[in-house]
């Protein structure tokens, strides 16, 4: 302990130290205060009218105005968007607006957009209409010239009665001409001419059947071409209609069904020469109509295009004001003193920078009365901060994708920044496979950018987010493939030639039974030779299982390790005595004996079976050794361990409860005549351990908390320790994956010698190795990583329960704006 005492402080591992303040503003400089802070980012604004609604508050009214105006620009965007306009993301600076002004602007561009797209609809519903005249002036006249030139001489006489012309004026025009045609009484054979989408043209004939009794003529002709519907607005295929019928009765029930139906009924004479003129009539108020609604979107899209050279700034600059009016409805308001009065968290080397911003506001108010700004002591726990970069950024994301630290807490972030990309390498070894993917970070840092003022997809912005992450994955699978002397499976001799030969010329490469050691063992990682022998699985087997039990066991010893940091910090010296010391011991009586056994074996070359060794450790601690004795003393060293191991559970488990039961026995006997808060004075002086109130002091309740804390951890030393095995296990399956991709795939194809086979190989070795190797066995290595980092290490003595600091930030709305 006194080793651990001596060492310099871990202040850079914890969060930053956070101050609980308050200020008093007065109203006529509250504004410009609240402005200030948000400019310098570093202030968390505590809710002080939680108990009121939103519609309670003090500035609800200038708040709804920030939102109204937050609509309006949401309706500009909409606008912009369905015009599909290009507009710049960043404008040129403009003269600054103050916020009055700005909402009188924005109504005024408002109310020019819905005058010109209600001028638009209602222009582009007549162009839509007279479309579809013209259209069943052309295919009805057709179909009535076709049914003309069959009908009879009696039939031409009761359809020259039905359209008489003797009451129309001439002074009126061909389309007025038109509709008083169909207001003709006779009682002769009559027509109705429309057009209804394709997709009713059944339902509505079978309809018309059954209402007219089968006394009605249906014929169609496709309207070929896709026309806009009036009432919905979308392109669709419609069918042009005529319906020959007899009597006023049937008239009234078509032209309800056509109203249900959706179809649209138009005037059509029969006289051909008519019919023309009219076409040419509407074909000239078409294109006049098409030549207004030309203009018309010029000038709309010019209104949008200088809208959207500043949405930005005016989004940001109403996104501000809104976030000032709703920090300041969180501040409490005196009406006497004229105040407002906020309690808020802020990191305690930010006080004088604070001071500073509140002092400048209160000089450009010109306010008599200054802001008042002074520290008080806190009863809730701080939020936490830790001062991150572009680079630190995404690792602390991990850790806090598991749960935030608590205030002061060790941050297993730092160690991730190695530890992760570590463990991630010994499962994904390859230095081919590991240069792939240091060129695919290069590329997203060397266009971070470019990339960072894009919207990315979800993938790309995880992968953008953590390329740092992945550029020391990619390094250190480049170290442990270098390690495991595999290039996309192939060895190579880059640190020199091979420490074995063959005994004759007999021998073969492939088998190492013929293979004799002629010299030092290889300098670096796995010689060359063991690749393609007999002996290749069990031997790579043994190296890679051993070497994830000793990666395993350090990690574990490191987490315990920061718990004791974490206890020494906080003045928890129970945690010490009865937590740390116990499970130190009860983890490396057993586990760091097997890694120490590891580390020894590879030493003296011993053949020694471990497996033997631990078992018989349990069933039979006093039983010789034999050849699997590895130093002097073992047997002995075994039993002490062993009983070191038994009293380690006891030791976790009884001292702690009842030490705290006798604590807050002693602090709380004898008190009930005390002064008012004495003892809530006394107990803030204890440690952290002790610091239970006398009411809330459950003996039972620690207890079992503290059996279940104790039975985890004897448990789960034995299951991390065997979760470890899947840096083993995956960095196999890697191998053996990457060596039948190499094997059967690109040596296969290139064994021919036509060259479409060759390419054919080649592509689909590509492809494997991309889709597979590269992402799907990356990303599961990435998740295993994870696993081993939240439950294995993190599980020792991270707590995870606090909340983040969310300081009131104008950069954070830009960045989300972005």
């Amino acid at each position: 302990m006194k080793i651990f005492g001596r060492l310099p402080p871990m202040d850079h591992l914890r969060s930053e130290k956070m101050s609980f303040v308050q200020l008093i503003m007065p109203v006529e400089s509250a504004h410009r205060a609240i402005t200030y802070l948000g400019d310098l980012g570093l202030l968390q604004f505590k809710d002080m009218n939680e108990d009121k609604s939103p519609f309670q508050r003090t500035f609800v009214n200038q708040a709804k105005r920030c939102a109204e105006m937050s609509r309006k620009l949401r309706f500009f965007n909409e606008q912009i968007s369905r015009a599909s306009l290009a507009v710049s993301a960043r404008p040129a600076v403009q003269p600054d607006i103050d916020l009055e002004h700005l909402e009188v602007k924005l109504g005024e561009h408002e109310t020019e957009l819905h005058e010109m797209n209600s001028n638009s609809e209602k222009l582009q519903q007549s162009y839509n209409e007279l479309l579809e005249f013209k259209l069943v002036l052309s295919k009805a006249g057709s179909i009535l010239a076709s049914s003309h030139s069959h009908a009879s001489s009696p039939d031409t006489e009761l359809d020259e009665n039905i359209y008489h012309n003797d009451a129309i004026d001439d002074g009126m025009s061909l389309l007025e001409q038109g509709a008083r045609m169909e207001t003709s009484n006779g009682a002769g054979l009559r027509f109705i001419c429309g057009i209804i989408s394709s997709s009713k043209e059944m339902m509505f004939e079978r309809m018309l059947f059954r209402a007219t009794r089968g006394n009605m003529f249906f014929n169609r002709a496709p309207a070929g071409e896709l026309v806009t519907d009036p009432i919905s607005g979308d392109q669709v295929e419609k069918t042009i209609f005529v319906v020959f019928f007899s009597g006023e009765q049937a008239k009234g029930k078509i032209l309800k069904i056509c109203d249900a139906f959706g179809a649209s009924c138009y005037p059509v004479p029969e006289d051909r020469t008519k019919q023309l003129q009219i076409i040419r009539e509407v074909t000239s108020r078409l294109s006049d109509l098409e030549a207004t609604l030309d203009a018309g979107l010029r000038h709309r899209n010019e209104a949008l295009a200088a809208i959207g050279s500043q949405k930005w700034r005016w989004s940001l600059m109403v996104r501000k004001e809104k976030a000032v009016y709703d920090t300041l409805n969180m501040l409490n308001f005196d009406v006497t003193k004229k105040c407002l009065v906020g309690e808020g968290w802020c990191p305690t080397f930010a006080i004088p920078q604070i001071k500073d911003a509140l002092q400048r506001a209160s000089l450009h108010c010109n306010s008599q009365v200054g802001i008042i700004f002074h520290e008080l002591d806190a009863i809730e726990s701080p939020p936490t901060y830790f001062k991150t970069n572009k680079f630190t950024g995404a690792f602390q994301e991990i850790v806090d994708a598991y749960g935030v630290a608590k205030y002061q807490e060790a941050n297993p972030a730092v160690y991730s920044v190695i530890t992760f990309p570590f463990l991630f390498a010994v499962m994904f070894g390859d230095w081919g496979h590991g240069i792939c993917l240091l060129m695919g970070a290069l590329v997203l840092i060397a266009r971070e950018k470019k990339l960072g003022s894009q919207k990315l997809g979800s993938f790309m912005e995880m992968a953008f987010g953590g390329r740092y992450v992945i550029l020391l994955m990619a390094i250190f699978s480049i170290y442990c493939g270098l390690l495991y002397n595999e290039f996309f499976s192939v060895p190579f001799h880059i640190f020199g030639p091979s420490a074995y030969k063959c005994r004759d010329s007999s021998c073969s490469d492939a088998h190492s039974t013929g293979l004799v050691k002629y010299r030092d063992p290889y300098p670096f990682g796995v010689d060359p030779s063991w690749r393609g022998s007999r002996s290749e699985l069990p031997f790579l087997n043994s190296l890679k299982m051993k070497m994830s039990i000793v990666l395993g066991i350090s990690q574990m010893n490191l987490g315990i390790i920061l718990s004791y940091f974490d206890a020494k910090f906080h003045g928890n010296s129970l945690d010490i005595r009865y937590q740390f010391i116990p499970q130190m011991i009860f983890l490396n009586s057993l586990f760091g004996y097997l890694a120490l056994l590891i580390v020894i074996k590879w030493c003296n070359g011993s053949q020694a079976d471990l497996y033997h060794v631990m078992i018989y450790m349990f069933l039979d601690p006093a039983g010789d050794l034999g050849e699997n004795q590895l130093f002097w003393g073992q047997k002995q060293l075994q039993i002490l361990l062993l009983l070191m191991a038994l009293v380690a559970v006891p030791w976790m488990l009884f001292p702690k409860p009842f030490i705290l039961r006798k604590l807050n026995k002693e602090r709380f006997q004898g008190h009930s005549y005390r002064f008012l808060g004495t003892s809530e004075m006394d107990v803030e002086s204890e440690p952290d351990s002790a610091r239970i109130r006398h009411d809330d002091f459950n003996f039972s309740e620690v207890f079992v908390h503290q059996m279940i804390h104790s039975i985890e951890f004897v448990l789960g030393a034995v299951s991390n320790t065997a979760s470890y095995l899947r840096l083993w296990a995956l960095s196999l399956a890697h191998s053996e994956l990457s060596t039948v991709f190499y094997e059967k795939l690109l040596l296969l194809a290139w064994g021919y010698d036509s060259l479409i086979i060759r390419a054919v190989g080649l592509m689909v070795f590509i492809f494997a190795t991309a889709f597979i190797l590269l992402m799907m066995e990356s990303l599961s290595a990435f998740l295993h990583a994870l696993r081993l980092h939240w439950v294995e290490f993190m599980g020792k003595f991270y707590h995870g329960d606090g909340y983040k600091f969310r300081p009131f930030s104008f950069a954070l709305l830009a960045e989300e704006e972005d």
